[in-house]
């Protein structure tokens, strides 16, 4: 079961960062089937393949594993803009939020 989101979640934020698996593959430093193979399901990457793959997106491993979650580096930036705002502000984003949600 795990194993499936793996795959998924590594397909789903590659095609995101608009990235073939053989780029994504050559910038980690890897042969140019690295991705592709875990993609494929006919390997597993090492834990410290794993924390350079979080790296790459920008992610951390938590927000990789986070099902909800489905544009970690766009809700981070939110968060960040969101933290700098005055809380009259931040209101208005949650409701616009809400409004979106709907």
């Amino acid at each position: 079961m795990y194993e499936d989101f793996f795959f998924q979640r590594l397909i789903e934020l590659r095609m995101q960062k608009g990235v073939s698996a053989r780029e994504m593959s050559l910038a980690l430093g890897q042969n140019a089937g690295y991705i592709s193979n875990i993609e494929n399901r006919k390997s597993f990457p090492s834990m410290n393949g794993f924390f350079y793959i979080c790296e790459y997106f920008e992610i951390t491993p938590q927000e990789f594993f986070d099902e909800g979650n489905i544009a970690p580096t766009e809700m981070r930036e939110l968060f960040q803009y969101a933290r700098s705002l005055n809380r009259s502000k931040l209101e208005s984003l949650v409701t616009i939020a809400k409004a979106l949600t709907k």
